[in-house]
């Protein structure tokens, strides 16, 4: 008898999935089973590759499922839109990637107010409510696993501050918390990030031209490989923690 994937009959969404880890992570759940949820506002080609197409279209090739799913996570509608979609196409949710994110990096001083905004409204509100409009899904199908991609960078208080570590350091404490409300809906609640850097297409699009020693830098795979394991909990295994993938999931090389 064959055994089954690990995530047969689940279905993922997985928010920011036109490119980079957030299109690694969708085709590592695929790969485990999953019907996946692309979604992303890319839905073209646009001055940073990948669209929410050209993932699903390499899923289905490579023999997993998934669709295309348009999804602006700083509008409340858009959401709820992608989320009926998802659920009318797979019949409902299991797994929340929330991985939609906006990069800036520079000091605070000199920090014009709309990227401030911006990376909350993103990084944070987004976070917010794609969390709040699965989190039905989820307790409807007995449990599941929700996931929002942060950044080593909240850590790093030496190297001063900026709106992307505040945004995410806000996603980390908003999720341990949220541990704690869905532990009696069997739901796990895990922050995770990357261990060193992802060069993702956003990354070279935002990342201000910063030189990144090869030692440094981590393969998008590592999280594919680290949000797979999260994906499989549910309140009763991993739940209330802030995970970084190479700490869970050894480096290939070892």
């Amino acid at each position: 008898m064959t055994a089954g994937k690990p995530l047969d009959g689940k279905v993922a969404f997985v928010a920011g999935a036109s490119r980079g880890i957030g299109a690694s992570i969708a085709a590592a759940l695929a790969d485990a089973g999953a019907s996946v949820a692309v979604a992303a506002r890319s839905e073209a080609e646009g001055k940073v590759p990948g669209t929410i197409h050209s993932v699903a279209d390499q899923i289905n090739a490579s023999g997993g499922r998934a669709i295309p799913v348009p999804c602006d996570v700083t509008s409340q509608e858009s959401i709820t839109a992608a989320v009926d979609q998802t659920v009318s196409e797979f019949g409902g949710i299991d797994i929340l990637i929330a991985n939609a994110g906006v990069l800036w990096m520079g000091p605070i001083e000199k920090t014009p107010l709309k990227r401030w905004q911006l990376c909350l409204d993103v990084n944070l509100t987004g976070v917010f409510l794609m969390t709040q409009a699965v989190i039905p899904h989820l307790r409807a199908r007995g449990g599941g696993s929700l996931i929002a991609v942060t950044t080593t960078g909240v850590d790093m208080i030496d190297r001063g501050s900026n709106a992307y570590w505040v945004s995410k350091a806000a996603v980390e404490r908003l999720y341990k918390g949220l541990a704690s409300d869905l532990k009696v809906d069997n739901i796990a609640v895990n922050c995770l990030s990357p261990s060193r850097v992802v060069l993702t297409e956003g990354w070279a699009s935002a990342g201000g031209g910063q030189k990144i020693p090869p030692e440094a830098i981590e393969p998008p795979e590592t999280m594919g490989k680290a949000a797979l394991l999260l994906a499989q909990q549910d309140a009763s295994g991993i739940t209330g923690t802030i995970q970084r993938s190479e700490i869970l999931i050894p480096r290939a090389d070892k």
